[in-house]
Formats: C-alpha cells, sequence, structure tokens
C-alpha cells in the first residue's frame, strides 16, 4: 500500500485540526488511485478514501490508548467507493431487492422560469405535504404541470415554511450568494465541541475490539446515521438503533431512554438543531443526566443561518449548493457538447454526502471517546450535509476526461452479484431479537464489508437486525 497524495494531505489536516496525536497518522495506508476510483467530476475517491480512513484511524487510536499497542490501518480507494455505495449492493437470501426505495414522484422537474427543481417525496407524509402545496394529483404528469406554475426559488421558500422538502436548482455562483452559504463559511466537515466536565473514562482492560464496551443509542435513518453506526458496531460497540421503536409522546417510553441515557455513552442523533432538545435531550441535558456521554448531531445544513431548520437529504444539497449543475458543465465539456446556461442537472454517481458525512460522525465520534479517556469531559460532534458538500467542492474537480473517460463506473447491479461486489462483500445472519424466530426462518444478508482494514484487530462480525422491534430497549450486559 502507498500514500495518496490527496487523500494523505486531508486525512492529516482533518486529523490535526481535532487536536489529535500526529504521530498517529503514520500508521494509515492510503492505496489505489483515488481520482479514477469512480466516474465523476468530483474527487469523491479522495473523500471516500478520507472519510473511511480516519474512522479506522481513529479506532485503531482508541485502542491503542486502552492496550498500548497502535496497529496500522489500509483503505483501498476502490474499495471505499463501494463502501459509499453499499445500499446498492446488498443481497438478502442471494437476492437482490427489487423495489426501490425512492418514491416514484421524487426527483428533478422544470418549473415556470426555465430551472428546476428535486422533490423529496420518500415518507408519506412529505410526499403529501409536497402536494398539498401544488395541490395536484399524485402523478408525475400532474406534478410537472403544476410545477410549471411556480419559479423554483419561490417554491423553495413556500416550502421551507411548510417544511417539506424541495431544493432549488443552483450553481455555484448562486449558491455563494445565499444567506446560507455564508453562515457555512468556514465551517469544517467535523468539530468538537466540549459541552461539560467529566471524570477521564476509564479504560477496560484487554479489549477484544476498538470500541468494545461502549454503548451507543443510535436515533438515526437514512444513510448518514446508519452509517455511523454500523461502522461503530464494527468496531465493537453495542449500538442500540432505530429497530427497537421508543414513542415519546408515551411517558414511560419517554422514561425508558431516559434510563437508557444513564448508562450511554454516545447519543447519535440526526434530527434538526433543537428538535430533540425541545424533548428534554438536547446536549447539555444529556450532559448533566450523564457525563462523559459524547453527543453525536447531524443535521442538512448546520446550526447557524436561515436554512438551519430546512429539512434536507443527500440529493437535494447536491442540488441546492451546485454539485449537479457543475457535474452536468462538466460531462458536457466531456462529450464536447456547448455548455448551456443552464444546463440539465446531473447527479452524482453516489450518495456521497451521505456517506461521507456518516464515516466523518464515527471519526468524530472516536475522536470525542479518546478525549474522554485523555483529558475527560463531555463532548458534542456535529457534521451537516452542507459542511461536508462545502469540503467536497473545497478538493476541486478532475479534468473531464480523467473524470469520464478513466473513472471507473459503479458495478451492474445483478444476480448473482458483480465478481467485484462478491469478493468484497461479506454474509451476516439475521438477527434473532428477544424472541427466539421460527427455526429455518432467518434470513441471510451479503454486504459490502468494511473498507478499513485493522491489521492485527479485524471489524467485528455484527447480526443484521433487518426489520423493526427487533430488540427491546435494554443494553446487553457488559462482559
Amino acid at each position: 500500500m502507498t500514500y495518496t497524495s490527496q487523500s494523505c494531505d486531508q486525512a492529516t489536516s482533518l486529523w490535526l485540526a481535532n487536536d489529535l496525536p500526529q504521530e498517529i497518522l503514520s500508521h494509515l495506508k492510503l492505496g489505489g488511485c483515488p481520482d479514477t476510483a469512480i466516474n465523476s467530476s468530483f474527487k469523491l475517491g479522495s473523500a471516500a478514501q478520507t472519510s473511511v480512513g480516519l474512522s479506522g484511524l481513529a479506532a485503531a487510536y482508541i485502542l491503542s490508548l486502552r492496550t498500548g499497542n497502535m496497529q496500522d490501518v489500509s483503505v483501498d480507494a476502490r474499495h471505499s467507493i463501494l463502501d459509499i455505495s453499499s445500499e446498492s449492493w446488498y443481497t438478502v437470501d442471494g437476492q437482490m431487492p427489487t423495489a426501490s426505495a425512492r418514491d416514484y414522484l421524487a426527483g428533478i422537474y422544470r418549473t415556470k422560469d426555465n430551472s428546476f427543481v428535486r422533490l423529496h417525496t420518500n415518507f408519506p407524509h412529505h410526499r403529501q405535504g409536497i402536494l398539498n402545496i401544488l395541490q395536484c394529483d399524485p402523478t408525475r404528469e400532474a406534478v410537472q404541470a403544476a410545477l410549471l406554475q411556480w419559479n423554483a426559488k419561490d417554491l423553495e421558500d413556500e416550502a421551507v415554511k411548510q417544511k417539506m422538502c424541495i431544493a432549488a436548482y443552483r450553481s455555484f455562483e448562486e449558491w455563494d450568494k445565499h444567506p446560507q452559504a455564508a453562515a457555512l463559511r468556514g465551517t469544517p466537515p467535523v468539530q468538537l465541541i466540549k459541552i461539560g466536565e467529566a471524570p477521564k473514562r476509564d479504560i477496560m482492560e484487554s479489549p477484544r475490539f476498538p470500541l468494545e464496551g461502549i454503548r451507543v443509542l443510535d436515533l438515526c435513518r437514512v444513510l448518514s446515521g446508519p452509517v455511523c453506526g454500523r461502522t461503530l458496531a464494527a468496531y465493537g460497540a453495542d449500538v442500540l438503533l432505530r429497530t427497537t421503536q421508543l414513542d415519546l409522546t408515551q411517558a414511560p417510553q419517554y422514561d425508558c431512554l431516559k434510563e437508557l441515557v444513564k448508562n450511554a455513552d454516545v447519543f447519535l442523533q440526526a434530527y434538526r438543531p433543537g428538535g430533540l432538545q425541545e424533548k428534554g435531550f438536547g446536549p447539555q441535558e444529556l450532559a448533566k443526566v450523564r457525563p462523559g456521554i459524547v453527543c453525536a448531531n447531524l443535521t442538512a445544513y448546520g446550526w447557524e443561518g436561515p436554512w438551519k431548520h430546512k429539512r434536507g437529504f443527500d440529493s437535494l444539497v447536491q442540488t441546492a449548493t451546485g454539485f449537479n449543475w457543475a457535474e452536468a458543465e462538466a460531462f458536457a465539456k466531456f462529450n464536447e457538447q456547448p455548455v448551456m446556461d443552464k444546463p440539465e442537472p446531473r447527479a452524482l454517481p453516489v450518495q456521497a454526502l451521505d456517506h461521507v458525512a456518516g464515516f466523518f460522525l464515527a471519526f468524530g465520534i472516536q475522536a470525542a471517546i479518546a478525549k474522554t479517556i485523555t483529558e475527560g469531559g463531555s463532548w458534542e460532534v456535529r457534521v451537516s450535509l452542507a459542511a461536508v458538500a462545502q469540503w467536497l467542492r473545497s478538493l476541486g474537480q478532475l479534468p473531464p476526461d480523467t473524470a469520464f473517460r478513466d473513472g471507473r463506473p459503479l458495478p451492474k447491479r445483478m444476480t448473482p452479484p458483480d465478481p467485484e461486489v462478491a469478493a468484497l462483500s461479506v454474509t451476516l445472519h439475521e438477527a434473532t431479537g428477544d424472541k427466539r424466530d421460527v427455526e429455518g426462518c432467518l434470513r441471510t444478508m451479503t454486504a459490502i464489508r468494511h473498507a478499513a482494514q485493522l491489521s492485527v484487530t479485524p471489524v467485528k462480525d455484527v447480526e443484521a437486525p433487518m426489520c423493526l422491534d427487533r430488540h427491546q430497549p435494554v443494553w446487553l450486559p457488559r462482559v
């Protein structure tokens, strides 16, 4: 394995920006060619390799604090690309799911002012809310006809008021003039903030995995948060996630979450700023209930600015912040086509903002856990999709020929899986839960294995929950 220049430089910069020891960086081994790992004008290979690598290096560092021994962490650029598109490659009982998670109304539409908007309708209440704004039937034809009565940014403003998920199509230049872009300027992709005092964390003797004994409450859904949670689980944490359901409007279940917090080490959530704080689960409240906790928060557009409460997803942030426009321009240049004043949007080939944010969140959480070991305290970790987008843009764009001629396309989705996918996959068994399922009915899943390879400690084999209400809201006993 050899170092890859930009990935190495970015990993070094982010590691040191979070006050982690420089000597640990020599153990990160980055291989492959990130610039040609995927067919995009943006440096998605470097972004994937950097974020995955930092999550693995932080895990190895924590284990070294607990045992005194440091190991190497290797990350291949192409493997990391398949890792940040992992939702495309899993199988259940040998078959790739045929149903799409994307709602039939979701996507790009033209507007009255000869522009575009992207609608996100994958949740039923979001779909209905948009239909209520447009006052139309639930068909793509009716939605398109209704949208031709709206200017793109007027509709976006109305969606913000109605708390719906719509993004107007912008260039980088247009985004740079937006007040939310101004509010984000200078914000790093990972922020660590000390929020309280607490004694140094006790160190478990002879752990088998870097995060063994660490308890994580994972209240997330939709890519970023789950990517973070499963990464922490791979490094040995006990991750209690959304497949255990609690209704916080019910007093007994609200009290149950409060009790779980008292014994949690990490509280991971992806609601809008202030959403859980209104229910008593904000960072300051959590630090009082559980001194020494790490509160990890993910949001779409950040903690400051007029859009701090705006709902958002990867595809919407790509559209709003200029990526779909810049990718379209680069692709037109590659094909020697005229660059239009307003090219038809072209999405990135993977949901890079979501996945990279998830790995950055895992890195930040582990950096904070390391701080609880070395100096104590309670910590907040902040990651937003828009700040990750800002960081990705700062890496620059590749020449169109490098991007679209030399860049490798993703494998085909097929059954049996493409050989490249099969070679990098691992088999997981469905979790039995708290009630033993009927013998013989449990399913198996194949999924892309974690792209960070620790030289001494392999990632932990975990079960796949695969359905809701699989487990009771209780912690596993510490061994």
